[in-house]
């Protein structure tokens, strides 16, 4: 019987952990730290044998081939160990790739990635497809392969999660753009982040389809030197395409193959530049899959935004609370600012990945009027911004609450307050999820 040990006890090592023990594999799965109880009593549940807290070396070193959960840097010393040892590593994706006969769509991309996969998985729903939603995103994609049965997927991928794929396949992938991010993973190297977000399109065939802005500089500069065979479906708003999306006198325009789909896009359920972009990439692939015109429409007009993406919280006293909290990067940032019609009093702050803010400076000038940084070390948000709002009106807060309650002290009727960090939580928060619920819990409290 061949052995499998998982490293990393969340939701996709637990998941791969069921699957291995679905397949009949000897597993064991070891994390470094605490396992939350929701997982622990999952892996109860399975009868699968587990350690938190530390890595016994003599119960992994042992393993045919090891699961990586996307958390764990590859230079963490017990996964350099693994590799000294010749252990083939592979991720929850490549893993239960091989167990899965369904149609995959698979998404990556620096932004806009969550809220195009949910898109599409909406689609696919009101299509009336037997469809699962991964990667990500939502339960575990190996869980589901161990214990459920889709026809198709929609995925999720981060550049994480694609890091160890080697024989995965993506019947559409799509990239929704590359910008700077995570490169502290990377070497600090651009070149090795693009890289390990175009592994969504390995072993791809001419009849697979490869769907990408090609407004996106960093996308199409790379484009040439990857062999891609799959056909390829471009969106657009700045030319018209033969074939794939663009924009001409207000309305989204789709064409693939001999068939097409028009819509306006003040009919769009999603505002901002950014969304048609995100409603262009899924109306593509809503037509590859032979999708009807009228639901491809409907899908489109009724979505509801993304948790933690623009999410409108609460109108306080003429005051609106946004939760921006996904927006862990510079270039999501830009687009969260870039949207507003009102005077910003922008909250920013937490785990600073390399972020360069100089682009952000026209927005800021134009928008913001108040700067609340939440996190630990803000020097950087104050270099980057004092001279352009002034520094009087940059403040330090610690928790949701405390910036919560001065950014009520500081806004006026008509101001919007924009949780759109450009960093990571990690500094004062489990994850983004927990970083955006505490502020509308925080919101609330008011």
């Amino acid at each position: 019987m061949s052995r499998i040990v998982v490293l990393g006890g969340g939701e996709s090592g637990v998941g791969s952990a069921v699957l291995a023990k679905v397949k009949g594999f000897d597993v064991f799965l070891s994390d470094m730290g605490k396992i939350g109880d929701k997982y622990v009593q999952m892996l109860e549940e399975w009868e699968i044998p587990y350690e938190m807290g530390g890595h016994s070396e003599e119960l992994i070193l042992n393993a045919d081939e090891i699961v990586k959960s996307p958390g764990i840097p590859c230079d963490a010393p017990m996964v350099k160990k693994c590799e000294d040892n010749g252990i083939h590593i592979i991720s929850e994706i490549e893993f239960a790739g091989r167990y899965d006969t369904a149609k995959k769509v698979c998404i990556t991309g620096s932004n806009g990635k969550t809220t195009t996969t949910s898109l599409i998985y909406y689609l696919f729903q009101n299509a009336g497809l037997n469809v699962g939603l991964g990667g990500n995103i939502g339960k575990s994609y190996a869980y589901q392969v161990a214990t459920e049965q889709h026809d198709y997927y929609v995925l999720e991928l981060s550049s994480f999660q694609l890091d160890n794929v080697y024989d995965f396949k993506a019947d559409i992938a799509i990239i929704t753009n590359i910008t700077p991010d995570h490169l502290d993973r990377y070497d600090h190297k651009m070149e090795n982040y693009v890289k390990a977000k175009f592994r969504i399109t390995r072993n791809m065939k001419e009849d697979d389809c490869f769907i990408f802005c090609s407004d996106d500089e960093i996308t199409i500069r790379n484009l040439d030197d990857i062999l891609i065979k799959a056909k390829k479906l471009p969106f657009t708003q700045k030319t018209e395409v033969p074939q794939g999306a663009y924009v001409k006198d207000d309305r989204m325009i789709v064409k693939v193959g001999e068939d097409e789909c028009d819509m306006f896009l003040q009919e769009l359920a999603l505002g901002g530049k950014h969304n048609i972009y995100n409603s262009m990439a899924a109306a593509i692939a809503g037509k590859v899959m032979d999708i009807d015109n009228d639901t491809i429409r409907t899908s489109l007009s009724t979505f509801q935004a993304v948790e933690h993406r623009l999410e409108k919280v609460l109108s306080i006293k003429d005051v609106l609370y946004i939760n921006d909290s996904k927006a862990t990067n510079v270039d999501a940032a830009w687009y969260a600012l870039e949207c507003q019609t009102r005077p910003v009093v922008w909250i920013v702050g937490g785990k600073d990945k390399g972020n360069d803010y100089s682009v952000l400076n026209e927005l800021v000038k134009s928008k913001v009027k108040t700067i609340v940084c939440m996190g630990l070390h803000n020097e950087k948000i104050h270099e980057a911004f004092e001279k352009i709002v002034g520094k009087k009106n940059i403040y330090d807060t610690y928790s949701a609450a405390e910036c919560v309650k001065k950014c009520s002290e500081v806004a006026e009727a008509g101001d919007v307050v924009l949780l759109s960090p450009c960093c990571a939580s990690f500094d004062l928060f489990k994850s983004y999820e927990d970083r955006g619920r505490q502020f509308k819990e925080a919101v609330r409290n008011l």
